[in-house]
């Protein structure tokens, strides 16, 4: 197999795996920590997960919402038995 030359990343000169990048940096390329990320990330801090819709991850622009996440669980809640008489 051809040497595909080194890691992009600053002061790094291992073997290229993938995308530009060795197995260190091409794993954290992947989970989104590297400056360029894979894809738009969650703009809620410290959240690194795909964005949703607009800059939020699905999680936090239903919290945000206010709708779905709380939804269920009133829906889940019995009715109230009326008094027999």
């Amino acid at each position: 197999m051809a040497n595909k030359g080194t890691c992009k990343a600053k002061d790094c000169s291992k073997e290229v795996i993938g995308k530009g990048y060795c197995r260190k940096h091409y794993r954290l390329w992947k989970a989104g920590e590297m400056p360029k990320a894979r894809y738009s990330t969650c703009t809620f801090e410290a959240c690194h997960k795909r964005r949703f819709r607009g800059s939020l991850c699905e999680e936090h622009f239903q919290a945000k919402r206010g709708g779905a996440a709380a939804a269920p669980a009133e829906a889940g809640a019995a009715p109230a038995a009326a008094p027999a008489s």
